[in-house]
């Protein structure tokens, strides 16, 4: 699953995408999924596998090369449902049909968008009526709290007045805030139907952390997720996982 930080995000995503899906379709429907920046595809070819046909929208040529070679390991009846289109989420109008798919993944994607809102609406106009809209973001109610915690003064005040910030790549990018977005999504017509924290405990891990194994590892993702769904805890955690439906 990779570090302890990534591995915690997948899991706790994956859990609260099931969830979602499983409210909103019947059981054993095969699925139109839309993966906006699947990057190394972990999401997408988890779905893949439970039998929905995925397609991945990418714009970055090393993250393309990544996921068609993950796709590779994968046997041919999942391949075949797993489709690459190499192009920029700011455009999936440009792509695909109104009402195309059932679920859209933009996950991790909106922090390097500036202004965002143009883009959740063409991703909801190709949702079909009663379809799920999946957005992770990085939460700016509380981009103060990895620095604070590690006792980065300066940069935690910024972030009071700010919602840029830093990455751990280096790169200046953005966050979003829970209340900003609910109005977003009401206003494309996929208001806000679920959402939930990822990370309130975790997020501090150094890079390159693995997950404990076994019960300890149990242990840790059952904290998190009861975290990710309770107040006030997962209003500051890292990451927040956002789901509208589409009227």
């Amino acid at each position: 699953m990779g570090g302890l930080r990534n591995a915690v995000r997948q899991e706790l995503v994956a859990r609260q995408l099931d969830e979602q899906i499983s409210a909103r379709f019947p059981v054993g429907r095969r699925l139109r999924v839309l993966d906006v920046g699947p990057g190394q595809g972990t999401q997408a070819l988890r779905l893949a596998r439970a039998g929905h046909e995925v397609t991945g929208l990418e714009s970055d040529p090393r993250m393309v090369a990544a996921l068609r070679e993950a796709l590779t390991a994968e046997p041919e009846g999942i391949r075949e449902r797993v489709r690459v289109v190499e192009g920029d989420g700011r455009d999936a109008g440009a792509h695909f049909h109104p009402g195309a798919f059932d679920v859209v993944l933009c996950h991790g994607v909106l922090m390097y968008v500036t202004e965002p809102d143009p883009m959740l609406a063409g991703l909801a106009r190709v949702l079909a009526p009663g379809g799920l809209l999946s957005l992770l973001v990085r939460n700016a109610d509380a981009l103060a709290m990895r620095p604070g915690l590690a006792g980065d003064w300066g940069t935690a005040l910024a972030a009071f007045d700010s919602p840029a910030y830093v990455n751990r790549l280096g790169l200046t990018v953005r966050a979003d805030r829970r209340e900003t977005l609910t109005a977003t999504l009401a206003g494309i017509g996929a208001p806000l139907h679920a959402w939930y924290g990822v990370r309130v405990f975790t997020d501090q891990a150094a890079e390159g952390r693995e997950p404990p194994a076994g019960e300890a590892l149990e242990r840790l993702l059952a904290a998190e997720d009861r975290a990710g769904r309770s107040d006030p805890y997962r209003a500051v955690a890292a990451l927040l996982h956002l789901c509208g439906v589409r009227g």
